[in-house]
């Protein structure tokens, strides 16, 4: 099969070590955040026994951090071509690598230490002629800073090209069950698709990350849009021992998109995101055991006012973020 899945922290970082140490010719990689230190030296080993390696690396975040310049710096110095990413995005969010023109990986995980130890995040490898050639066409373009135009038979999936359409049209084709894991449910046509699944009569499963994880200027429509799938019947829940980083829906269990894309008007209209549509049996039976085993060892993500008061008083952004959502407080007011 032209697909393979790859799970962390489960199969930790030795199969994408592997895939560079294996590399002949060329590797290409793009990345949010990249400061692993044996990812580092994977590629900069590549790079010494005359793998041509190209790096496409974020600049900064939204608030300015600039947390690749180690890692830019050391890549240099061994030789290595590195680049900004294309100013035509607000951010590069996508993470991706293409071994030898060959063998592809779209990635849900950045390459630091924390997304390959601590968090649930995927990787789907693909030796797919067309997704792989794709990727590769629009890795140049970026690079070049022109422009990009996705294949239309290609299952790969690219913000700001087509993402919110492929994606709500994936939602619109489930028909029994729907299973979600994703750092934010903030787009308002991904949540009316949800909505719509849901009144047609699929069982929606949505794993989420506690209402305090989400920026302050996020806040409203970030907990607002959990609180409305959850008041038309879908089941809310937060990991209880993994941080919930990885991008994922599996439909009817049968067809799932990995990749980069949070569901948020951010992603889809303002950074470059990639993502990949599959349904490769050894994926699919894989998506299967990790959905009920995270499933299994996750509670429901408490939306009621006083859940969601508790859970920003713990991390101190109790009085702003009551205010914000209008919050009812212990007397019943509303804060």
């Amino acid at each position: 099969m032209p697909h393979r899945l790859i799970v962390l922290p489960d199969d930790t970082a030795k199969p994408l070590i592997a895939a560079l140490a294996g590399a002949k010719r060329t590797i290409n990689i793009r990345m949010f955040l990249f400061t692993d230190p044996d990812m580092v030296a994977a590629v900069k080993a590549a790079q010494a026994r005359g793998v041509k390696v190209r790096v496409m690396l974020n600049p900064q975040r939204r608030d300015g951090s600039a947390e690749n310049e180690e890692t830019r710096q050391a890549l240099a110095d061994s030789g290595v071509e590195v680049r900004d990413s294309s100013p035509a995005f607000a951010l590069t969010h996508q993470k991706s690598m293409v071994i030898d023109d060959g063998l592809g990986y779209v990635e849900s995980l950045n390459w630091e230490t924390r997304d390959l130890t601590q968090t649930r995040d995927y990787a789907v490898e693909t030796t797919d002629a067309l997704e792989v050639s794709e990727m590769l066409r629009c890795f140049d373009t970026d690079w070049n800073q022109a422009k990009f135009k996705p294949d239309p038979k290609s299952r790969l999936i690219w913000c700001p090209n087509n993402g919110r359409s492929r994606i709500a049209a994936f939602i619109d084709s489930a028909r029994i069950s729907l299973w979600l894991q994703n750092e934010r449910y903030q787009d308002t046509v991904i949540i009316e698709r949800l909505v719509r699944a849901l009144a047609r009569g699929v069982q929606v499963r949505i794993m989420a990350r506690p209402p305090h994880n989400l920026k302050k200027d996020k806040l409203i429509e970030g907990v607002g849009g959990l609180r409305i799938m959850r008041d038309v019947g879908a089941k809310v829940h937060q990991l209880k021992h993994l941080k919930l980083h990885g991008k994922m829906l599996l439909a009817d269990e049968g067809r799932a998109i990995i990749g980069s894309i949070n569901l948020a008007p951010g992603s889809f209209d303002e950074r470059r995101e990639l993502a990949i549509e599959t349904d490769a049996p050894e994926v699919i039976g894989r998506l299967k055991e990790v959905t009920r085993h995270d499933w299994n060892n996750s509670v429901a993500l408490d939306l009621s006012d006083e859940g969601v008061l508790a859970d920003l008083n713990k991390h101190h952004q109790g009085h702003a973020g009551a205010k914000q959502l209008a919050l009812k407080t212990g007397n019943g007011k509303k804060k």
